[in-house]
């Protein structure tokens, strides 16, 4: 271990875990010496926001402020919390533009959804709130230019796969560093595993040990309360805290936020207790995360939070359109899968002739519907359309063909169908530009986005594609084995499997600009931080090129 660890027990009580997280060491700080978290004199176990703020959803007129009161011994919150919040022109709140009042509910985990309207198109903003004499710290945020208006300048960091024990949050310290105006977030915010137990005495489990930044007490989550507590166990990371206050986050999610590898109603155990499960966690990720209270409402009257619709559009003026995709609630199972168990993760395609089937869906067939529309309306022919469509998805998009002969199931390589109705979308659309951003693999990887079936033609390049690597979560293969992928697949330029970090883009009317940002130690908190590579997209060029 890189860092010294409390002595966690198995069955620990929600209580004792609270208690433990004001004082575990976060890279050699206790949360309470923290300044990001330390707005009041309380220890943090007794801070009402030590969970931090956020903002995302933005719009040109409006934008989502988000926290969540942390209960404590002290304050167990067992009823409504009355909080307040006010949005300003400047840090000291001396020019408030709008103020109001929300009420924090068991119910929904004692978090906030505010819909703060009225706002100015495309300019910085600062946020707080205040709940029974304490004040959160102070966030920053931005609305979108108006739709269709001239941009010269976007600048975008896209991140996946925080998996707590696997390493510290540097990669968002440096993040905010870069200074982007958004931060898409791809999936995987929490993940449900538990940590090995810190006493094991086998060899196996002391080499995952001495692979962990840290430990952490939660068991495998079942229960609402389970999936709340693991996101305030994410949430007390300082380094992601100040991220969240530093700009607004689109979000979606992955699997790691119910359970590996489900889709839709699909997953380990019997039906019954998998709905439940699901249902339960869709709850927690809509609590904990800066989402418009709109999607709760409407998914509540449609049937509890069992169907939350999360795919949605976002315009940035003339400059860029970006398209939020959800890849776990609607698809179909995974080929050759058998109901209730785990996952096959590979198949030869000989053995599984349900892989080719056209009738099986990545996305579910609304969605898919939704996007080819979207895609359409956006043509370059059309005097409104955005100079790049940006399609923000959960994971690697280009094909990958392995030396084993063997097929991902869990990936857009298990549905192949469904990539080539996408891949045809795209290029019968006539985009100017389409970048496709993806997450889930744990790796880099850079790719030339080609249409195999161009109407009698040879192959060509439709667009290009950006899948970054993981904040933490290990990779779980060798550069040897992505060396030889990369040998078989000549639309892959690029591919990493060895460095943690993010993506950050800076846009404009004329070109893509794309660092693979890498720290330079997971298990420091304190670790440096590198560009990996550069990659261009030129305009009306697609498929990306070494910088």
């Amino acid at each position: 271990m890189h860092q010294a660890q409390s002595s966690i027990p198995a069955n620990i009580s929600r209580r004792q875990w609270l208690q433990w997280l004001a004082t575990t060491s976060l890279g050699g700080m206790s949360l309470a010496s923290h300044a990001a978290l330390a707005t009041a004199a309380w220890p943090v176990s007794e801070q009402l926001f030590g969970l931090g703020i956020a903002s995302g959803e933005p719009a040109s007129d409006s934008v989502v402020l988000w926290t969540r009161l942390l209960p404590s011994p002290r304050m167990p919150l067992l009823g409504p919390q009355s909080v307040q919040w006010e949005i300003a022109h400047d840090e000291q709140f001396q020019h408030v533009v709008q103020k109001g009042e929300a009420l924090a509910t068991t119910d929904w985990g004692h978090s906030v959804h505010v819909l703060a309207r009225g706002l100015a198109p495309d300019r910085w903003y600062h946020y707080r709130f205040h709940c029974n004499g304490q004040t959160s710290t102070t966030g920053r945020t931005r609305t979108t230019p108006v739709d269709g208006a001239p941009v010269q300048r976007m600048r975008l960091v896209f991140a996946s796969c925080q998996r707590w024990e696997h390493g510290y949050y540097a990669a968002w310290r440096h993040a905010r560093a870069d200074d982007p105006d958004l931060v898409v977030f791809l999936g995987d915010y929490i993940y449900e595993y538990a940590s090995p137990k810190a006493d094991a005495s086998d060899a196996k489990t002391q080499s995952q040990l001495s692979k962990l930044a840290r430990l952490q007490p939660l068991a495998y989550p079942r229960s609402l309360q389970d999936y709340r507590d693991r996101y305030a166990l994410h949430k007390s990371d300082p380094d992601l805290q100040a991220m969240h206050a530093y700009c607004p986050w689109v979000m979606t999610w992955d699997d790691h936020e119910v359970e590996n590898d489900y889709v839709g109603l699909e997953g380990v155990g019997s039906a019954t207790a998998f709905a439940a499960k699901r249902l339960a966690a869709y709850q927690a990720f809509y609590e904990n995360m800066p989402l418009r209270a709109a999607v709760a409402a409407k998914a509540s009257a449609a049937g509890s939070l069992r169907n939350t619709q999360i795919y949605r559009r976002f315009a940035w003026g003339n400059l860029a359109e970006l398209m939020v995709l959800d890849a776990r609630q609607y698809r179909d199972i995974q080929a050759c899968r058998t109901p209730g168990d785990k996952s096959n993760g590979s198949v030869h395609a000989d053995d599984c002739p349900d892989l080719a089937l056209d009738a099986r869906s990545f996305l579910g067939w609304d969605q898919e519907r939704w996007l080819a529309e979207n895609l359409k309306n956006n043509s370059a022919s059309r005097s409104s359309s955005k100079r790049w469509s940006v399609i923000c998805q959960q994971t690697l998009f280009a094909p990958r063909h392995y030396p084993n002969g063997r097929t991902s199931t869990d990936s857009w390589d298990g549905y192949p169908a469904a990539r080539q109705r996408l891949i045809r979308a795209i290029d019968q659309a006539a985009l100017r530009n389409t970048v496709l951003l993806g997450g889930d693999i744990h790796q880099n990887y850079v790719c030339r986005i080609d249409n195999p079936e161009a109407e009698g033609r040879a192959p060509r390049a439709v667009a290009s594609e950006f899948c970054g690597t993981s904040i933490t979560s290990h990779s779980g293969t060798t550069q040897a084995r992505v060396d030889a992928v990369v040998a078989r697949n000549p639309q892959i330029l690029f591919a990493r499997c060895d460095e943690r970090g993010y993506g950050l883009c800076e846009v404009t009317p004329t070109l893509w600009k794309t660092q693979l940002r890498a720290v330079d130690d997971p298990l420091r908190a304190d670790s440096g931080i590198r560009t990996l590579a550069r990659f261009v997209v030129e305009d009306r060029v697609a498929g990306p090129q070494l910088a």
